[in-house]
């Protein structure tokens, strides 16, 4: 293995059949990965599709540099008068090692969740790991957010209301809109006009060196065993870092610290999962470590169900879209 895709081993990593053949993906001698092209086909943005498609969608470019963009979804379907729809900015799963903004699975996902809240959905495709590592798609979360606020894109400034914004993310997507709100918390004069309601933190990912009780106990969990996730954290963490770095673990002490910049901004954070999840427990957790520090949360766990089962089920989907609708609804009569 190179140096360059070493990380520190958690004191128990899980061992499953072959985490690279779960993940098809082959680790190369410059510490790149070789991913199959066929495991997350990619769906191509409608700017002007047929009038009966309900929410159109385009690529926008961020930084021509490292290459990253967004995929901008518009309900075909405009407010009445004066009225414009909230934002939600959207990062998307895949371990950090997976996927874009047109993986078909996202599109479809951020295309429906457009339409069912009318709002409009920036998808940002960020920088993957182990190539580039983290903090690189923090940085590139920051980036989209900065991005959003000076951009002329018609799209947002004819109809997106930057007074209501709500930061979002799935699974590996759910960290790294965890860690661009904590820099926000950080510098929230910065985004201004913006105004960030909350954040939506949709099953999102998180670990640790010593492995809880719903990992031990959905060890064999066919969707995503604690073995693959342990080989996502090597592959995506700084070289040396351990399951406890604060970009894995919020809930050592560093990491609980950086959760009271979230407290001062005054934003509702929602944290969603289901206990046929592995990464219940630190879901859990980290609801609770946020409320200690004085965070307000809205928790939803849903007894069953497992990891990602919103993308790949229609009805839980919509389960999920009322979900957000009534959150999105109560943070936005919240004065900030």
């Amino acid at each position: 293995m190179s140096d360059q895709t070493k990380a520190a081993p958690s004191s128990n990593t899980t061992v499953v059949d072959d985490p690279y053949k779960r993940l098809e993906i082959t680790l190369n001698p410059n510490g790149s990965l070789t991913r199959n092209p066929n495991r997350f086909p990619n769906t191509s943005a409608t700017p002007d599709p047929d009038p009966t498609v309900p929410v159109l969608s385009k690529d926008v470019t961020i930084n021509q540099t490292t290459q990253t963009w967004a995929r901008v979804f518009l309900p075909r379907q405009k407010p009445l008068g004066t009225n414009k729809f909230p934002l939600i900015v959207y990062y998307h799963a895949g371990g950090f090692i997976h996927c874009s903004a047109a993986s078909t699975i996202f599109h479809v996902f951020c295309s429906n969740m457009a339409l069912e809240l009318q709002a409009i959905v920036v998808s940002v495709d960020y920088r993957l790991a182990p190539e580039h590592r983290l903090p690189a798609a923090y940085d590139d979360a920051i980036e989209a957010l900065l991005w959003i606020r000076t951009t002329q894109e018609e799209w947002l400034t004819q109809y997106a209301n930057f007074t209501t914004c709500f930061v979002m993310g799935s699974s590996s997507g759910g960290n790294i809109a965890y860690h661009a709100g904590i820099r926000v918390a950080e510098e929230a004069d910065g985004l201004r006009p913006w105004k960030i309601r909350g954040l939506i933190l949709h099953q999102p990912f998180f670990g640790g060196s010593v492995k809880v009780e719903s990992e031990l106990r959905l060890v064999n969990d066919p969707v995503l065993p604690p073995g693959v996730g342990d080989l996502m954290w090597v592959l995506a963490l700084p070289i040396g870092a351990d399951r406890d770095h604060e970009y894995c673990n919020p809930t050592t002490t560093k990491g609980t610290n950086l959760m009271e910049k979230l407290a001062t901004v005054g934003w509702t954070v929602l944290v969603t999962g289901c206990d046929g999840d592995p990464l219940i427990d630190r879901q859990v957790e980290l609801a609770k470590s946020m409320e200690e520090k004085g965070v307000k949360v809205v928790s939803h766990f849903r007894m069953g169900d497992h990891h990602g089962v919103d993308f790949m089920q229609p009805d839980k989907a919509n389960a999920l879209f009322l979900v957000l609708k009534d959150f999105i609804a109560s943070a936005t009569s919240v004065a900030l």
